[in-house]
């Protein structure tokens, strides 16, 4: 069995048993058997499963572990969580973690007007908004709005023009007034790809200096009370405990500094987030050196031991991890539709009745491979191959010569590996990366996964099923939008290796994990493909089934173009005046042809290819 590193990212999420991925829940069904089931009602393309249940599961997580450290540490301050809404703030994911989240103290934080609107309209009561990201005089109100609404809302000013607004908005629109809190600009940073997120140039946060007129604002303008909290962010992914430990030192002194210079209520700390998600597949290719109980126990001692050194309270932590809470929640599965080296097989060889000498050598080599020299053979197959197409180039063979040295090579490296594949060679992991196979997916990487364009990010990728057989065709993946960049490369550092099948005879599908966090809000309409199919799988508390929900269809080529404000209704019109203007179509068949266009327009974008044995495939 093949078990594509799940013990290392999964975290007991997902499972293999029966050589198919089945979720580790209640009845513990196949993802196989989910797709299928849904396909059967007409979804093709790409599709987005979520599964609320693995959200309130991190959640839970978080918390547990924070008040565990509370509780050892004898800690008086509280605990409390904030979800940030830029991570994932489509309605299927917010929702749900709303309602799963009513009985703790469990929120939302803003950073646009827009989000904020949302976290006004859905956030629990009692429960806290935080609002970060540059504001102007309309989104300061907001707060005030939100404030008189009755929520617990904390402005984080991310400079002294932004504090000098809440003192002109706090005069005319008069109490109860936010809750205001500082940013900090820490000398401490993150490490990695966001490690700009912190340190002395980062974009957000007050410097020391400007840290004390803040303070003096406050005061002049009788608003000290209101300030409640400080906070800091190094980055989304902190993937090595150590630079959080000195973030939450320099954090704590300044907390303890800013209350001995009269800030009396400011008795919380953020921390932002940074939880880092294990991504990875391979063994020794870790994305974080830490448990999350060991991030929880440093945080709570280090704000302790500072509060008792400094003879201040301990104060209230507050936390932003997104990644952490939604990255595990969703899964993409994309349909394979073509092998591209498939057309290899005998079938493709049109020998003559005198071939080259090179061509004849290969044949040779081809019917008399055996376990012994398998790899001497391979080597000399692509000697031989390297030498017929210089001949080629100079015009000494012809283009049906080239084409059977080509079937007759990737014929060889398909008998080796079969031949081998019951042994580890590191020959093979050279040689197949050469001659990887090309898996085109009905997807869009830069719709669903933009952080592997855009940040080499890895995504754990799993067949749903055949995990009771081994791959043997090392593997890179190609999208279907007309970009070149649109290819996960095959990696000898972090091999894939998927099965070869044939695609007109069965349906193969893979499993992208951990996209919950960031992919969808960063999404593009690369090639105007849009959003993918999506729907939730909800459990049954009280019964071991699960049921469908939430099913919302990728939207249809028009929608995408009403979207981007085409006048859809003048593109319709134009198309049938063309249809009707056309002499290619004759009278009677225009009907037809207008009718046939219709329905593609009423349709998403992505592939729909014929599957020759059961029906539709893609």
């Amino acid at each position: 069995m093949v078990d594509y590193g799940i013990n290392y990212w999964a975290g007991d999420d997902f499972i293999i048993e029966d050589g198919k991925v089945k979720v580790n829940y209640k009845n513990k069904p196949a993802l196989i058997d989910i797709v299928k089931k849904v396909r059967e009602e007409g979804y093709r393309g790409p599709l987005l499963i979520r599964f609320p249940h693995l959200i309130k599961k991190q959640v839970e997580k978080i918390f547990q572990n924070f008040e565990n450290s509370i509780k050892e540490h004898h800690y008086k301050g509280k605990f409390k969580a904030v979800f940030p809404l830029k991570v994932n703030h489509y309605p299927n994911f917010v929702l749900p973690l709303v309602k799963l989240m009513e009985h703790r103290c469990y929120g939302l934080e803003a950073g646009s007007k827009s989000e904020l609107i949302v976290a006004m309209a859905y956030t629990n009561d009692n429960c806290p908004i935080t609002v970060n990201g540059f504001k102007d005089k309309e989104m300061i109100s907001l707060g005030f709005i939100a404030a008189k609404m009755g929520h617990d809302i904390t402005l984080t000013i991310e400079g002294l023009n932004e504090l000098e607004t809440i003192i002109e908005v706090a005069k005319t629109m008069g109490k109860p007034y936010p809750k205001i809190g500082l940013r900090i600009r820490l000398h401490s940073a993150g490490i990695g790809i966001w490690a700009k997120s912190g340190g002395i140039n980062s974009k957000f946060g007050l410097t020391a200096t400007e840290l004390v007129e803040a303070i003096s604002l406050l005061k002049k303008n009788k608003l000290i009370e209101q300030f409640s909290m400080i906070h800091f962010h190094i980055g989304s992914q902190i993937s090595d405990i150590a630079p959080l430990k000195k973030a939450l030192r320099e954090a704590g002194n300044i907390y303890a500094e800013l209350r001995k210079m009269g800030a009396k209520n400011l008795n919380a700390v953020n921390i932002g987030g940074g939880l880092a998600v294990e991504y990875t597949q391979h063994e020794n290719h870790q994305n974080r050196n830490y448990t999350l109980a060991e991030f929880s126990g440093n945080v709570v001692f280090t704000l302790k031991e500072i509060a008792k050194n400094k003879k201040e309270r301990e104060p209230d932590i507050f936390i932003e991890s997104g990644r952490y809470v939604s990255a595990s929640h969703s899964v993409l599965i994309a349909p394979v539709l073509e092998l591209f080296s498939q057309e290899y097989d005998e079938k493709a060889l049109h020998l003559k009745d005198v071939n080259p000498p090179l061509v004849e050598e290969l044949l040779d080599l081809y019917n008399t491979i055996n376990e012994r020299y398998a790899i001497e053979y391979l080597h000399d197959s692509f000697e031989h191959m390297e030498s017929l197409l210089t001949l080629f180039d100079l015009g000494y063979i012809d283009l049906q010569d080239r084409s059977n040295t080509e079937v007759l090579v990737h014929l060889i490296i398909k008998k080796v590996i079969k031949i081998l594949k019951h042994k580890n060679h590191k020959d093979i992991i050279r040689i197949q990366e050469q001659v990887q196979e090309r898996y085109l997916l009905n997807c869009s990487f830069f719709q669903s996964l933009p952080d592997y364009w855009g940040l080499s990010q890895s995504f754990p990728v799993i067949p749903l099923d055949r995990l009771n057989k081994k791959p043997t065709r090392s593997a890179s993946l190609w999208d279907i939008t007309c970009d070149s960049d649109g290819e996960i490369g095959f990696n000898t550092e972090s091999p894939l290796f998927l099965h070869d099948i044939d695609v007109n005879k069965e349906e193969y599908f893979l499993g992208f994990f951990l996209v919950g966090a960031y992919q969808e809000v960063l999404g593009m309409r690369h090639n105007l493909f849009t959003h993918p199919t999506e729907f939730s799988v909800v459990f049954d508390d009280e019964e071991d089934g699960y049921e469908i929900e939430n099913l919302l269809e990728a939207q249809t080529i028009l929608d995408v173009l009403d979207d981007l404000d085409y006048d859809t209704k003048e593109i319709e019109r134009i198309l049938k005046q063309k249809i009707d203007d056309s002499v290619q179509i004759s009278d009677e068949n225009k009907k037809e042809v207008l009718g046939q266009l219709y329905v593609m327009l009423s349709e998403n974008g992505y592939l729909r290819t014929v599957f020759k044995s059961e029906g539709e495939l893609g």
